[in-house]
């Protein structure tokens, strides 16, 4: 991989970097030279320390760094073969060839594969119906203010649809009223009242938490991993509607998204 030293001329750098950070460069790399045929990753590393690469100059990388850096290459293609980017070529009889999977392939730049890490953190069959459509959409746009909204919106509608409370209902004051343990429409009577006053604080915390600041003021969310974070809590909180509107035998309208 001679052409690395050329995008990453810092060792310290090199190895700074996490396994999918690393694999994003690898990867197009790779691509530019053997996007239809087969290569070993081997080779690759030893086009680091071959002089004949770098007529002129000394080698990019220090050699007493090379342990570090071999080590740093594993990772790289460990990654891409668990994530079903690089495969082994089977007609190099037990070697180490590899080949780009026919999504590496299409990657037409970093973007795109930036965009396929993002939506690897949020998978889509995981989600629930209500949030499986726009939610997912928006995280995948990049939008995770909007996506972190979207789905704690659709927890309070779930709410209020299954508690079968007016619309003038709305965050905390509708959360506190479908999980009141003086008999709110969403508690469960068979549970401690400590236990059902927490899940009241669980729906009223959230809503208050991620869904009130998004809908009054403009909250910049840039970290796709706390969305996910949000809007798997907001999931988990669905499906707990879902479980109490069949045991109240609430009538919820079927999912539009």
């Amino acid at each position: 991989m001679h052409e690395l030293p050329q995008h990453i001329p810092d060792v310290e750098v090199l190895l700074s970097l996490e396994p999918e950070e690393l694999a994003a460069k690898l990867l197009f790399l790779v691509r530019q030279r053997f996007l239809n045929g087969n290569f070993s990753p081997s080779d690759l590393l030893r086009e680091l320390w071959d002089r004949n690469r770098f007529p002129g100059q000394e080698l990019p990388y220090p050699r007493n760094r090379e342990a570090e850096i071999q080590m740093a290459f594993a990772e790289v293609w460990a990654w891409l073969t668990a994530q079903g980017l690089v495969l082994p070529a089977v007609w190099t009889n037990g070697g180490d060839g590899r080949i780009l999977s026919r999504r590496a392939r299409n990657f037409e730049n970093e973007s795109d594969f930036a965009e396929y890490r993002i939506a690897r953190m949020l998978p889509k069959g995981a989600l629930h119906p209500r949030i499986a459509g726009t939610v997912w959409m928006a995280f995948m746009r990049s939008e995770f203010d909007v996506a972190v909204l979207q789905a704690m919106k659709m927890v309070e509608v779930a709410v209020r649809e299954a508690a079968n409370l007016p619309n003038d209902q709305i965050g905390i004051k509708l959360m506190r009223s479908a999980f009141a343990t003086d008999g709110g429409p969403l508690s469960n009577p068979n549970s401690e009242k400590a236990e059902q006053e927490a899940l009241a604080n669980l729906f009223a915390g959230a809503i208050g938490s991620y869904k009130n600041p998004h809908s009054h003021r403009d909250v910049q969310l840039k970290d796709p991993a706390e969305a996910v974070e949000i809007i798997m809590l907001a999931n988990h909180l669905l499906r707990i509607v879902d479980t109490r509107k069949r045991a109240k035998h609430v009538a919820m309208p079927s999912d539009t998204t």
